[in-house]
């Protein structure tokens, strides 16, 4: 008798570092957090957060360290990046992986290592599912959200690798419910559909609150060539073309 497949996973990434890139820091952190989908399709957490130490090539800054607390001493017996993140980043055989800003995280999860593996950005889906969430950051949306089941000790401190992978699991939990795996994976690969504008003499003003003028001085390069605005400017003035009432929204099922 054939033993019955595994549940379908996704894991969740939170890496900490010094420095921005390989050429001036590395990974000091990895934590991870699975989910796994149930024979009903819903998803949901699958054991609890884990961790590991990684010794960077560079120095920790003391400015990184003033994050995450974590310095030169307590990495100096754990492996390097390369040894380490290969069995994490494919571990679990797991659909796709997901991070908060997966952007930061793409950086160092290259695809050699990664298995070329699929991303969800849970920050970009949060744009989308909670557009008037007062932040989108991980641990900001944490509190305005208070997702059911998140206990609290366990996704404390904040900027340690395990726990915010723990947090961010409980965001991506919650919009799986809401959106679906291949919509996630849709946004996740767009630029970002931001709310508010981020920068400039426009920042902090909802983008369909702006007239038409002020969307074609983003599109003409007035601002800066920002990717996210300028995706954003196009899609605000598409949505008003086709005289939509507001941009789509994922539907909520209850």
């Amino acid at each position: 008798m054939e033993s019955p497949a595994p549940p379908a996973r996704l894991r969740v990434i939170d890496l900490e570092t010094t420095g921005d890139s390989f050429a001036n820091g590395g990974v000091v952190e990895i934590g991870w957090q699975d989910l796994a989908r149930g024979a009903d399709g819903s998803w949901d957490l699958d054991g609890g957060p884990r961790s590991l130490l990684v010794r960077p090539d560079f120095p920790i800054s003391a400015v990184t360290s003033a994050i995450h607390h974590i310095v030169d001493e307590d990495v100096a017996e754990a492996r390097p990046w390369a040894e380490v993140a290969p069995a994490i980043l494919r571990g679990g055989h797991a659909l796709a992986l997901a991070a908060h800003r997966a952007a930061f995280e793409q950086r160092w999860c290259a695809p050699a290592l990664s298995g070329r593996a699929r991303w969800i950005c849970t920050w970009k889906c949060a744009l989308r599912v909670w557009p008037d969430a007062p932040t989108h950051s991980n641990q900001g949306l944490r509190y305005w959200r208070r997702p059911a089941g998140l206990d609290r000790p366990t996704g404390l401190p904040a900027h340690r690798a395990g726990p915010d992978a723990y947090v961010t699991a409980h965001h991506l939990r919650d919009m799986l419910a809401l959106a679906g795996l291949d919509r996630l994976l849709a946004w996740s690969v767009e630029p970002a559909l931001l709310v508010r504008v981020p920068s400039g003499p426009l920042r902090g003003r909802r983008w369909d609150e702006l007239d038409e003028v002020q969307l074609a001085r983003v599109l003409d390069g007035t601002f800066g060539r920002n990717g996210d605005m300028l995706f954003t400017a196009r899609t605000e003035l598409a949505r008003r073309g086709e005289g939509l009432g507001a941009p789509e929204q994922p539907r909520l099922d209850v």
